[in-house]
């Protein structure tokens, strides 16, 4: 990696992307004492939102300039290679998940579960493959296999009519919001895609879109006061709506909002773009992300692919731990341990390579 291309990353994105990650994980096992502490406890959106809407951002970034500078011919090589490796690795996880369900099956005795209908012959596993199955686990990968695949057309909107590509986008992310069957079928429980991809290409569109204003404004956000402004005020109702009060204590509700998301509602897709615009025009957190201690969760946001399947294995693990050993607190901080560190652990694994390139900054006290 050459010294231009490190350049180009803004350690921000990878932070909140981080950030992101590590909350999917904690949020992936009901019941974890550290569930009370994540995104979706103070405001209408979660961890999903701000991974999509980076995902749009970085891939706009990433591809976005190899469409500029070489071509769409290799943009495109570069795309399809990507949702290559993002189906592989879906793939793999479908295995593993079905594996480790077995497993449970036959030395716990798990209780029937949804999943099991994929476990007698070949005709669940087809559908997996296919991405027609999509067990609870596992619904955010092929959400973005789809929105990757579509970049193409979103990148040629963006750069000649930018305009009449978002009210388009926005018009289909209007149209499942009013008609919720608008959606791929999940052959497991014969319902919906959890995350609807086109109700949520909306929320990637918009972060493509940011992306190109990034960088023809140097690299930055235009801070708006009376945006920012704007943008706190709608974060402070949202706390104050959507916080479960309840579990720390305070018997008090504002209003009983719960606002869908599998269609992505505006008050969750609103949320979402208030809390990027806050944090990505504030100085304070540029600064807070640069602190030598966070920069494991840097690290972990730039290597998002690997990180997270690790996350999503952890994570499958642990509710089956819980289910079969109880939710003490010490089998909770064990679970939550083994997989931070496993997590992290492997960022860093994947990251040597960038770190040995030129010298970094001290990521820990000792630590080069």
């Amino acid at each position: 990696m050459t010294d231009a291309s490190r350049a180009k990353r803004d350690p921000r994105i990878d932070f909140l992307r981080g950030v992101a990650l590590l909350t999917i994980f904690i949020d992936h096992m009901p019941g974890n004492f550290l569930g009370t502490l994540t995104l979706r406890n103070f405001g209408f959106s979660d961890a999903a939102e701000l991974f999509v809407l980076l995902s749009g951002f970085s891939a706009m970034i990433a591809y976005g300039r190899v469409f500029d500078q070489a071509g769409p011919g290799k943009g495109l090589r570069r795309v399809v290679a990507r949702c290559l490796r993002i189906y592989a690795f879906q793939c793999g996880l479908l295995l593993t998940t079905l594996a480790i369900f077995q497993f449970w099956i036959s030395y716990f005795g798990l209780e029937p579960h949804k999943i099991q209908m994929m476990l007698h012959g070949m005709q669940g596993f087809g559908h997996g493959l296919i991405l027609h199955a999509l067990p609870s686990n596992l619904n955010i990968l092929p959400l973005y296999v789809i929105l990757l695949a579509i970049f193409p057309l979103l990148w040629i909107g963006i750069r000649r009519a930018p305009v009449t590509t978002m009210l388009a986008s926005a018009g289909l992310w209007m149209a499942t919001n009013v008609y919720p069957d608008l959606n791929l079928t999940n052959w497991i429980d014969g319902g919906g895609w959890y995350f609807n991809p086109f109700a949520w290409q909306f929320l990637f569109a918009i972060g493509m879109l940011l992306a190109r204003l990034y960088a023809a404004h140097d690299r930055s956000i235009a801070s708006v006061a009376p945006l920012r402004l704007a943008c706190a005020a709608y974060l402070g109702f949202a706390l104050l709506a959507a916080a479960p009060w309840t579990n720390w204590g305070i018997d008090w509700r504002l209003l009983d909002l719960d606002p869908d998301k599998t269609t992505l509602a505006p008050l969750r897709l609103l949320n979402a773009l208030a809390f990027f615009y806050v944090l990505m025009t504030a100085p304070w957190f540029d600064r807070l992300v640069r602190h030598p201690w966070l920069r494991l969760v840097e690290i972990c946001g730039r290597h998002s692919l690997e990180v997270f399947s690790t996350g999503t294995l952890f994570s499958l693990i642990g509710r089956l731990v819980f289910r079969t050993a109880g939710m003490g607190l010490e089998i909770q901080l064990l679970v939550n341990g083994a997989g931070f560190a496993s997590m992290i652990g492997l960022a860093l694994l994947l990251d040597r390579p960038r770190r040995a390139d030129a010298p970094r900054p001290v990521l820990l006290p000792g630590w080069r």
